[in-house]
Protein backbone atom coordinates (compact mmCIF):
# COMPACT_ATOMS: atom_id res chain seq x y z
CA UNK A 1 0.00 0.00 0.00
CA UNK A 2 1.19 3.80 -0.98
CA UNK A 3 1.79 5.88 1.92
CA UNK A 4 -0.27 8.28 3.34
CA UNK A 5 0.28 11.57 1.02
CA UNK A 6 -0.15 14.77 2.83
CA UNK A 7 -2.99 17.53 1.73
CA UNK A 8 -0.41 18.84 -1.05
CA UNK A 9 0.78 16.44 -4.21
CA UNK A 10 3.27 18.87 -4.73
CA UNK A 11 5.03 17.76 -1.34
CA UNK A 12 6.77 14.36 -1.20
CA UNK A 13 7.00 13.78 2.12
CA UNK A 14 4.34 11.72 4.02
CA UNK A 15 2.67 12.94 7.08
CA UNK A 16 5.08 10.20 9.36
CA UNK A 17 7.96 11.53 7.18
CA UNK A 18 6.70 15.21 8.59
CA UNK A 19 5.87 13.75 12.07
CA UNK A 20 9.92 12.38 12.16
CA UNK A 21 11.19 15.47 11.00
CA UNK A 22 9.64 17.58 13.70
CA UNK A 23 10.38 15.49 16.51
CA UNK A 24 14.24 15.16 15.38
CA UNK A 25 13.72 19.22 15.26
CA UNK A 26 11.89 18.93 18.79
CA UNK A 27 8.55 20.30 17.47
CA UNK A 28 5.55 19.16 18.04
CA UNK A 29 3.56 20.53 15.03
CA UNK A 30 4.18 22.18 11.94
CA UNK A 31 2.46 25.60 13.21
CA UNK A 32 4.87 25.22 16.41
CA UNK A 33 7.56 25.23 14.15
CA UNK A 34 6.92 28.53 12.61
CA UNK A 35 5.94 30.46 15.98
CA UNK A 36 8.94 32.67 15.57
CA UNK A 37 7.18 34.10 12.54
CA UNK A 38 4.78 36.82 13.46
CA UNK A 39 0.83 35.19 12.56
CA UNK A 40 0.06 38.59 10.23
CA UNK A 41 3.08 37.14 7.84
CA UNK A 42 2.31 33.37 7.95
CA UNK A 43 -0.32 33.21 5.21
CA UNK A 44 -0.17 36.39 3.67
CA UNK A 45 -3.17 37.18 1.41
CA UNK A 46 -1.96 36.90 -2.53
CA UNK A 47 -3.68 39.37 -4.72
CA UNK A 48 -3.47 37.40 -7.72
CA UNK A 49 -5.99 37.52 -10.96
CA UNK A 50 -8.11 34.44 -11.74
CA UNK A 51 -6.80 31.79 -13.57
CA UNK A 52 -6.44 31.75 -17.01
CA UNK A 53 -7.06 29.62 -19.72
CA UNK A 54 -3.64 28.72 -22.11
CA UNK A 55 -4.87 30.53 -25.03
CA UNK A 56 -5.34 33.52 -22.91
CA UNK A 57 -2.48 32.70 -20.94
CA UNK A 58 -0.30 32.87 -24.32
CA UNK A 59 -1.93 35.68 -25.16
CA UNK A 60 -0.89 37.57 -21.81
CA UNK A 61 2.77 36.39 -22.22
CA UNK A 62 3.18 37.47 -25.70
CA UNK A 63 2.15 40.92 -24.92
CA UNK A 64 4.29 40.97 -21.98
CA UNK A 65 7.47 39.87 -24.20
CA UNK A 66 6.11 42.34 -26.97
CA UNK A 67 6.93 45.45 -24.33
CA UNK A 68 10.84 44.12 -24.57
CA UNK A 69 13.32 45.53 -27.77
CA UNK A 70 15.27 42.90 -28.59
CA UNK A 71 18.65 43.35 -30.64
CA UNK A 72 17.77 42.55 -34.36
CA UNK A 73 14.42 44.57 -34.16
CA UNK A 74 16.25 47.91 -33.28
CA UNK A 75 19.98 48.96 -34.28
CA UNK A 76 22.00 48.40 -30.85
CA UNK A 77 25.67 49.26 -30.60
CA UNK A 78 25.67 47.54 -27.10
CA UNK A 79 29.07 44.97 -26.28
CA UNK A 80 31.24 44.97 -23.36
CA UNK A 81 31.54 41.57 -23.41
CA UNK A 82 28.27 40.01 -25.20
CA UNK A 83 28.07 40.84 -29.09
CA UNK A 84 25.44 41.10 -32.04
CA UNK A 85 27.19 38.90 -34.91
CA UNK A 86 25.74 37.48 -37.84
CA UNK A 87 24.94 33.18 -37.29
CA UNK A 88 24.64 31.47 -40.37
CA UNK A 89 21.09 29.03 -40.68
CA UNK A 90 23.22 25.92 -40.90
CA UNK A 91 24.22 26.15 -36.98
CA UNK A 92 20.60 26.25 -35.89
CA UNK A 93 19.82 23.60 -38.24
CA UNK A 94 22.72 21.51 -37.29
CA UNK A 95 22.18 22.12 -33.06
CA UNK A 96 18.58 21.41 -33.47
CA UNK A 97 19.18 17.45 -34.72
CA UNK A 98 17.80 15.39 -31.92
CA UNK A 99 21.38 13.31 -31.41
CA UNK A 100 22.61 16.58 -30.42
CA UNK A 101 19.50 18.30 -28.27
CA UNK A 102 19.84 15.21 -25.85
CA UNK A 103 23.31 15.56 -25.48
CA UNK A 104 23.90 18.94 -23.71
CA UNK A 105 25.51 17.51 -20.52
CA UNK A 106 27.31 14.46 -21.48
CA UNK A 107 28.69 13.47 -18.11
CA UNK A 108 29.96 9.97 -18.27
CA UNK A 109 32.79 8.14 -20.40
CA UNK A 110 30.05 6.48 -21.95
CA UNK A 111 29.17 9.55 -24.28
CA UNK A 112 28.43 8.35 -27.63
CA UNK A 113 31.07 8.42 -30.47
CA UNK A 114 28.97 11.37 -32.20
CA UNK A 115 29.34 13.52 -28.97
CA UNK A 116 33.19 12.74 -28.09
CA UNK A 117 33.81 13.95 -31.92
CA UNK A 118 31.58 16.83 -32.01
CA UNK A 119 33.84 18.09 -28.79
CA UNK A 120 37.46 16.78 -30.75
CA UNK A 121 36.15 19.08 -33.35
CA UNK A 122 35.71 21.78 -31.17
CA UNK A 123 38.74 21.74 -29.35
CA UNK A 124 40.66 21.42 -32.54
CA UNK A 125 38.85 24.62 -34.11
CA UNK A 126 39.99 26.14 -30.64
CA UNK A 127 43.48 25.49 -31.17
CA UNK A 128 43.81 26.90 -34.58
CA UNK A 129 41.75 30.06 -33.60
CA UNK A 130 43.37 30.91 -30.72
CA UNK A 131 47.41 29.65 -32.28
CA UNK A 132 47.54 27.42 -29.15
CA UNK A 133 48.72 23.84 -28.67
CA UNK A 134 46.24 21.81 -26.52
CA UNK A 135 42.49 23.30 -25.74
CA UNK A 136 39.77 21.44 -23.60
CA UNK A 137 36.12 20.43 -24.42
CA UNK A 138 35.05 24.31 -22.92
CA UNK A 139 33.60 25.96 -19.91
CA UNK A 140 31.11 27.83 -18.92
CA UNK A 141 31.85 31.57 -20.34
CA UNK A 142 34.75 33.69 -20.80
CA UNK A 143 34.74 35.15 -17.38
CA UNK A 144 35.10 31.34 -15.51
CA UNK A 145 37.83 30.19 -18.74
CA UNK A 146 39.61 33.13 -17.31
CA UNK A 147 39.87 32.37 -14.09
CA UNK A 148 40.28 29.00 -14.29
CA UNK A 149 43.56 29.98 -16.43
CA UNK A 150 44.53 32.10 -13.34
CA UNK A 151 44.67 29.32 -11.13
CA UNK A 152 45.88 26.18 -13.53
CA UNK A 153 48.63 29.64 -13.69
CA UNK A 154 49.36 28.87 -9.99
CA UNK A 155 49.71 24.94 -10.11
CA UNK A 156 51.90 25.31 -12.78
CA UNK A 157 54.23 27.82 -11.03
CA UNK A 158 53.84 26.82 -7.33
CA UNK A 159 53.03 30.74 -6.48
CA UNK A 160 49.94 32.11 -5.16
CA UNK A 161 49.87 35.37 -6.86
CA UNK A 162 48.18 36.64 -9.72
CA UNK A 163 49.11 39.89 -11.83
CA UNK A 164 45.68 41.73 -13.78
CA UNK A 165 45.64 44.50 -15.64
CA UNK A 166 43.67 47.67 -14.82
CA UNK A 167 42.16 47.17 -18.21
CA UNK A 168 40.51 43.96 -17.76
CA UNK A 169 36.25 43.68 -17.81
CA UNK A 170 35.28 44.34 -14.44
CA UNK A 171 32.80 41.83 -14.18
CA UNK A 172 36.05 39.35 -15.17
CA UNK A 173 37.73 40.42 -12.58
CA UNK A 174 34.76 40.45 -9.64
CA UNK A 175 34.63 36.10 -11.04
CA UNK A 176 38.30 36.02 -10.65
CA UNK A 177 37.98 37.49 -7.02
CA UNK A 178 35.50 35.13 -5.98
CA UNK A 179 37.57 31.76 -7.78
CA UNK A 180 40.70 33.12 -5.53
CA UNK A 181 40.02 34.38 -2.49
CA UNK A 182 39.20 31.23 -1.01
CA UNK A 183 42.30 29.57 -2.12
CA UNK A 184 44.37 32.64 -0.68
CA UNK A 185 45.86 33.64 -3.84
CA UNK A 186 46.20 37.76 -3.96
CA UNK A 187 45.80 39.50 -6.20
CA UNK A 188 47.27 43.30 -7.30
CA UNK A 189 46.81 45.23 -10.80
CA UNK A 190 49.86 46.68 -13.13
CA UNK A 191 49.04 49.15 -15.22
CA UNK A 192 51.36 50.96 -18.04
CA UNK A 193 52.43 53.34 -15.24
CA UNK A 194 52.69 50.03 -12.46
CA UNK A 195 54.44 47.29 -14.52
CA UNK A 196 56.40 45.12 -12.34
CA UNK A 197 54.53 42.10 -10.94
CA UNK A 198 55.76 41.17 -7.74
CA UNK A 199 58.32 38.61 -7.75
CA UNK A 200 55.70 35.55 -6.40
CA UNK A 201 53.54 36.38 -9.57
CA UNK A 202 51.99 33.20 -11.08
CA UNK A 203 50.39 34.99 -14.22
CA UNK A 204 49.68 38.03 -15.44
CA UNK A 205 46.48 39.17 -16.94
CA UNK A 206 45.65 40.69 -20.05
CA UNK A 207 42.39 41.49 -22.07
CA UNK A 208 42.82 41.62 -25.76
CA UNK A 209 40.98 44.05 -26.95
CA UNK A 210 40.32 45.54 -22.83
CA UNK A 211 37.44 46.34 -21.48
CA UNK A 212 37.27 49.63 -23.11
CA UNK A 213 38.19 48.31 -26.25
CA UNK A 214 41.39 48.79 -26.48
CA UNK A 215 44.00 46.39 -28.28
CA UNK A 216 46.77 46.11 -25.47
CA UNK A 217 51.01 45.52 -26.52
CA UNK A 218 51.07 42.16 -25.78
CA UNK A 219 54.61 41.74 -26.68
CA UNK A 220 56.03 44.07 -23.73
CA UNK A 221 53.80 42.16 -20.97
CA UNK A 222 55.05 38.86 -22.31
CA UNK A 223 58.94 39.38 -21.78
CA UNK A 224 58.13 41.07 -18.05
CA UNK A 225 56.05 37.97 -17.24
CA UNK A 226 58.73 35.84 -18.27
CA UNK A 227 61.53 37.97 -17.20
CA UNK A 228 59.53 37.17 -13.48
CA UNK A 229 59.38 33.72 -13.91
CA UNK A 230 55.49 34.36 -14.58
CA UNK A 231 53.19 33.04 -17.75
CA UNK A 232 51.39 35.05 -19.63
CA UNK A 233 47.74 34.76 -19.67
CA UNK A 234 45.36 36.51 -22.28
CA UNK A 235 41.53 36.90 -22.87
CA UNK A 236 40.70 37.68 -26.41
CA UNK A 237 37.67 38.39 -28.33
CA UNK A 238 37.70 35.48 -30.60
CA UNK A 239 35.68 37.70 -33.71
CA UNK A 240 39.32 39.69 -33.56
CA UNK A 241 41.63 36.57 -34.37
CA UNK A 242 40.27 36.30 -37.61
CA UNK A 243 42.35 39.67 -38.33
CA UNK A 244 45.01 39.84 -35.74
CA UNK A 245 47.61 37.43 -34.68
CA UNK A 246 47.09 34.90 -32.29
CA UNK A 247 48.22 36.04 -28.40
CA UNK A 248 50.81 32.89 -29.23
CA UNK A 249 52.73 34.67 -31.17
CA UNK A 250 53.54 37.50 -28.19
CA UNK A 251 54.25 34.50 -25.99
CA UNK A 252 50.70 34.11 -24.66
CA UNK A 253 51.27 31.13 -22.45
CA UNK A 254 47.48 30.57 -22.08
CA UNK A 255 44.32 31.84 -23.87
CA UNK A 256 40.82 31.80 -22.99
CA UNK A 257 38.06 33.46 -25.15
CA UNK A 258 34.34 34.27 -24.93
CA UNK A 259 33.09 31.60 -27.15
CA UNK A 260 29.39 33.85 -27.65
CA UNK A 261 30.42 35.96 -30.95
CA UNK A 262 31.09 32.50 -32.74
CA UNK A 263 27.79 31.41 -33.29
CA UNK A 264 25.77 32.02 -30.00
CA UNK A 265 22.74 34.56 -30.16
CA UNK A 266 22.24 37.26 -27.23
CA UNK A 267 20.35 35.38 -25.27
CA UNK A 268 20.07 37.82 -22.33
CA UNK A 269 23.69 36.35 -20.76
CA UNK A 270 23.42 33.04 -21.46
CA UNK A 271 23.95 29.81 -22.16
CA UNK A 272 27.35 30.70 -23.71
CA UNK A 273 31.11 28.82 -24.04
CA UNK A 274 34.61 29.46 -22.47
CA UNK A 275 37.65 28.74 -24.49
CA UNK A 276 40.68 27.59 -22.95
CA UNK A 277 43.56 26.62 -24.49
CA UNK A 278 47.91 26.64 -23.33
CA UNK A 279 51.07 25.15 -24.48
CA UNK A 280 51.47 21.16 -24.61
CA UNK A 281 53.70 21.41 -21.99
CA UNK A 282 50.82 22.39 -19.22
CA UNK A 283 48.80 19.56 -20.71
CA UNK A 284 48.06 18.18 -17.26
CA UNK A 285 46.96 21.02 -15.36
CA UNK A 286 44.18 21.84 -18.06
CA UNK A 287 40.81 21.81 -16.56
CA UNK A 288 37.75 20.48 -17.14
CA UNK A 289 37.61 17.54 -19.62
CA UNK A 290 39.85 16.79 -23.28
CA UNK A 291 38.65 14.41 -25.89
CA UNK A 292 41.44 12.38 -27.95
CA UNK A 293 41.29 10.78 -31.24
CA UNK A 294 42.61 6.91 -30.76
CA UNK A 295 42.26 3.76 -32.77
CA UNK A 296 40.53 0.57 -31.63
CA UNK A 297 42.50 -3.17 -32.67
CA UNK A 298 41.37 -2.96 -35.75
CA UNK A 299 43.19 0.10 -37.18
CA UNK A 300 39.53 2.07 -36.87
CA UNK A 301 39.53 5.58 -35.67
CA UNK A 302 37.61 6.40 -32.38
CA UNK A 303 37.41 9.01 -29.87
CA UNK A 304 37.83 8.98 -26.22
CA UNK A 305 37.74 11.21 -23.09
CA UNK A 306 41.30 11.16 -22.44
CA UNK A 307 41.58 13.42 -19.34
CA UNK A 308 38.70 14.08 -17.11
CA UNK A 309 40.53 16.33 -14.60
CA UNK A 310 37.23 16.91 -12.64
CA UNK A 311 36.64 16.65 -9.08
CA UNK A 312 33.62 14.33 -10.23
CA UNK A 313 35.74 11.26 -12.02
CA UNK A 314 39.02 11.09 -9.94
CA UNK A 315 40.70 12.06 -6.68
CA UNK A 316 39.56 15.90 -5.26
CA UNK A 317 43.30 16.23 -4.39
CA UNK A 318 44.18 15.80 -7.62
CA UNK A 319 41.43 17.19 -9.78
CA UNK A 320 42.15 20.60 -11.68
CA UNK A 321 38.56 21.95 -11.51
CA UNK A 322 34.87 21.84 -9.51
CA UNK A 323 33.31 22.76 -12.87
CA UNK A 324 29.83 20.53 -12.96
CA UNK A 325 28.37 20.88 -16.36
CA UNK A 326 29.74 21.12 -19.69
CA UNK A 327 27.71 23.21 -22.44
CA UNK A 328 28.97 20.89 -25.15
CA UNK A 329 25.39 22.07 -27.09
CA UNK A 330 26.90 25.73 -27.23
CA UNK A 331 30.32 24.33 -27.99
CA UNK A 332 29.19 22.46 -30.90
CA UNK A 333 26.87 25.49 -32.19
CA UNK A 334 30.58 27.35 -31.68
CA UNK A 335 32.55 24.32 -33.89
CA UNK A 336 29.36 24.69 -36.73
CA UNK A 337 30.20 28.55 -36.73
CA UNK A 338 33.69 27.79 -37.42
CA UNK A 339 33.78 25.63 -39.84
CA UNK A 340 30.80 27.08 -42.04
CA UNK A 341 32.36 30.80 -41.78
CA UNK A 342 36.19 29.16 -42.62
CA UNK A 343 39.46 31.41 -41.92
CA UNK A 344 38.61 33.19 -44.97
CA UNK A 345 34.46 34.44 -43.67
CA UNK A 346 35.67 34.75 -40.31
CA UNK A 347 37.92 37.37 -41.60
CA UNK A 348 35.60 39.31 -43.35
CA UNK A 349 33.34 39.70 -40.06
CA UNK A 350 36.58 40.90 -38.29
CA UNK A 351 37.21 43.25 -41.18
CA UNK A 352 33.53 44.53 -41.50
CA UNK A 353 33.44 45.07 -37.85
CA UNK A 354 36.98 46.85 -37.64
CA UNK A 355 35.97 48.82 -40.70
CA UNK A 356 32.08 50.05 -39.63
CA UNK A 357 33.64 50.94 -36.29
CA UNK A 358 36.38 53.10 -37.23
CA UNK A 359 33.11 54.81 -39.61
CA UNK A 360 31.67 55.47 -37.23
CA UNK A 361 34.10 56.62 -34.96
CA UNK A 362 35.65 59.05 -37.23
CA UNK A 363 31.71 60.58 -37.59
CA UNK A 364 31.42 61.09 -33.74
CA UNK A 365 34.78 62.48 -33.32
CA UNK A 366 33.46 65.43 -35.65
CA UNK A 367 30.35 66.17 -33.77
CA UNK A 368 31.33 69.29 -31.43
CA UNK A 369 31.03 68.72 -27.58
CA UNK A 370 32.56 65.00 -28.87
CA UNK A 371 35.79 63.51 -28.34
CA UNK A 372 37.41 60.10 -28.55
CA UNK A 373 39.47 59.95 -25.12
CA UNK A 374 41.08 56.67 -25.92
CA UNK A 375 44.60 56.93 -28.59
CA UNK A 376 45.07 53.69 -28.41
CA UNK A 377 44.53 51.24 -31.52
CA UNK A 378 40.82 49.42 -31.46
CA UNK A 379 38.96 46.69 -33.01
CA UNK A 380 35.21 47.22 -32.57
CA UNK A 381 34.81 49.31 -29.22
CA UNK A 382 35.78 52.59 -28.29
CA UNK A 383 35.33 55.11 -25.67
CA UNK A 384 33.51 58.36 -26.61
CA UNK A 385 33.64 61.24 -24.04
CA UNK A 386 30.04 62.84 -24.29
CA UNK A 387 28.82 66.57 -23.49
CA UNK A 388 26.42 64.92 -20.73
CA UNK A 389 26.11 61.57 -18.82
CA UNK A 390 25.88 58.42 -20.75
CA UNK A 391 23.06 57.81 -19.41
CA UNK A 392 21.35 60.79 -20.70
CA UNK A 393 22.14 60.37 -24.09
CA UNK A 394 21.35 56.11 -24.02
CA UNK A 395 17.96 57.73 -23.14
CA UNK A 396 17.84 59.67 -25.94
CA UNK A 397 18.50 57.19 -27.76
CA UNK A 398 16.30 55.04 -27.15
CA UNK A 399 13.90 57.66 -27.51
CA UNK A 400 14.77 57.17 -31.31
CA UNK A 401 14.65 53.53 -31.43
CA UNK A 402 18.53 53.07 -30.93
CA UNK A 403 19.90 50.60 -28.12
CA UNK A 404 23.14 52.90 -27.51
CA UNK A 405 26.08 51.68 -25.45
CA UNK A 406 27.93 50.50 -22.14
CA UNK A 407 27.76 53.69 -19.56
CA UNK A 408 31.69 53.76 -18.65
CA UNK A 409 31.72 57.32 -16.49
CA UNK A 410 33.47 55.63 -13.47
CA UNK A 411 36.44 55.30 -16.05
CA UNK A 412 36.19 58.02 -18.18
CA UNK A 413 33.83 60.81 -17.43
CA UNK A 414 30.54 61.09 -19.19
CA UNK A 415 32.31 57.87 -20.95
CA UNK A 416 30.07 55.90 -23.62
CA UNK A 417 31.65 52.56 -24.62
CA UNK A 418 30.07 51.85 -27.98
CA UNK A 419 29.89 48.27 -30.03
CA UNK A 420 29.94 48.62 -34.18
CA UNK A 421 29.99 44.89 -35.67
CA UNK A 422 29.10 43.42 -39.43
CA UNK A 423 25.26 43.75 -38.11
CA UNK A 424 25.30 47.49 -38.05
CA UNK A 425 24.40 49.11 -41.17
CA UNK A 426 25.57 52.72 -42.82
CA UNK A 427 21.72 53.36 -42.11
CA UNK A 428 22.05 52.18 -38.19
CA UNK A 429 25.57 54.53 -37.83
CA UNK A 430 24.21 57.07 -39.70
CA UNK A 431 21.00 56.98 -37.15
CA UNK A 432 23.23 56.91 -34.17
CA UNK A 433 25.26 60.13 -35.97
CA UNK A 434 22.14 61.93 -36.13
CA UNK A 435 20.61 60.97 -32.12
CA UNK A 436 24.07 62.28 -31.18
CA UNK A 437 24.25 65.01 -32.53
CA UNK A 438 20.89 66.43 -31.40
CA UNK A 439 21.92 66.06 -27.90
CA UNK A 440 25.17 68.56 -29.21
CA UNK A 441 22.94 71.27 -30.20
Amino acid sequence: MLPKRSQSHYIPNTEDDQRAMLRAVGARSVEELFADIPEVYRDPKLDLPPPLSELELKQELTSLASLNRPVGTVPSFLGAGAYHHFIPSVVQSIISRGEFLTAYTPYQAEASQGTLQSMYEFQSLVCQLLGMEVANAGMYDGATSLAEAALMACRITGRGRIALLDTLSPTYTDVLRTYTEAQGIELSTLSPGNPAPARDTAAILVQHPNFLGCLEELAPWGRLAHDAGALLVVSVDPTAMGMFPPPSVYGADIVTAEGQPLGIPLSFGGPYVGLLAARMAYLRQLPGRIVGKARDGQGRAGFVLTFQTREQHIRRERATSNICTSEALVALAVTVYLAAMGPRGLRRVAELCYHKAHYAASRIARIPGYRLPMEDAFFQEFVVQCPVPAAEVNRHLLGRGIIGGLDVGERVRNGLLLCVTEMNSRQEIDALIAGLEELAR
